[in-house]
């Protein structure tokens, strides 16, 4: 298997609403954010599947010195032997990979967040610079554009937040902000069991509209000028969004089940944006 088989077995087989944005760009920027996405994909899994916390600080330690090995043009695994083409064309370095490594090992030693500037922080590494990463591969122009990526990417992973929150509760882990469970009289105990309750609803529909106040944002920055180069970003946008509405439609039964779209779904979001610019 090459590298960039491997890569696109990996992409695919997460299931990710990101594959399908991909599917949509040239060849060479196409390569390169699915190896990218393989990386984030390596990474986290050592978080969610390595059950010693040793163990997985290993790992993560390993990971560091082959990002730092494959920038000196000595990459061993095959998702870093495919990501250095485009790490070279859409110059991208090692910082930006080793930023979502940091974020990842935060996960080993955090697993509540006072506030939501406090979850910022740790949105910024695992979403905010993957955001900024992707838009460079995907044609950034304007500088203004990387503001854009990164508000875009804090809005992804407060969905994904919202959507995970019943499968982070049995890895024993709470992103919600302790101030925002605190003024609905949500208890963290009733979280990592499950319970559902009025007040984790209306939570949850808070959370829900500062996600969506979140992709607005992001919305307004991004300059005209970029717009058609992000169309990939709007995809997922479009996709991520509606998730969003689904979760709210369904009455948030985030703690029971996971809320997804389906694949054809996915699709027919994707084609609609590269196809007509729209949502």
């Amino acid at each position: 298997m090459t590298p960039q088989e491997y890569v696109q077995q990996k992409a695919a087989a997460s299931g990710s609403s990101f594959y399908y944005a991909f599917l949509f760009l040239p060849p060479p920027r196409r390569q390169a954010i699915t190896a990218f996405y393989a990386f984030c994909r390596e990474v986290d899994d050592v978080v969610d599947e390595v059950s010693e916390p040793d163990v997985a600080q290993a790992k993560l330690a390993w990971w560091r010195q082959e990002v730092v090995q494959a920038f000196e043009g000595r990459a061993q695994h095959p998702v870093l032997q495919a990501l250095m083409p485009g790490a070279r064309a859409f110059d991208l370095n090692a910082s930006q990979l080793l930023s979502v490594i940091d974020g990842c090992q935060m996960d080993l030693s955090q697993t509540r967040y006072l506030d939501r500037p406090g979850l910022q922080a740790y949105a910024h590494l695992v979403a905010g610079v993957v955001g900024e990463v992707s838009a460079r591969i995907f044609g950034q122009t304007e500088p203004a554009t990387t503001a854009y990526a990164h508000r875009l990417g804090l809005a992804f992973q407060w969905t994904n937040i919202l959507r995970d929150v019943g499968e982070d509760a049995m890895r024993g882990r709470i992103y919600l902000p302790i101030e925002d469970l605190q003024r609905h009289d949500v208890r963290a105990h009733e979280i990592l069991n499950r319970v559902d309750s009025e007040r984790f609803q209306r939570l949850m529909a808070e959370l829900c509209a500062y996600t969506h106040h979140l992709y607005d944002e992001a919305l307004a920055l991004l300059p005209a000028a970029d717009r058609r180069a992000q169309k990939p970003g709007l995809m997922m946008c479009s996709i991520y969004r509606t998730l969003l509405e689904e979760m709210a439609r369904a009455g948030f039964p985030v703690l029971r089940e996971r809320v997804a779209l389906t694949p054809l779904r996915k699709f027919w979001l994707a084609w609609k944006m590269q196809a007509l610019g729209r949502f």
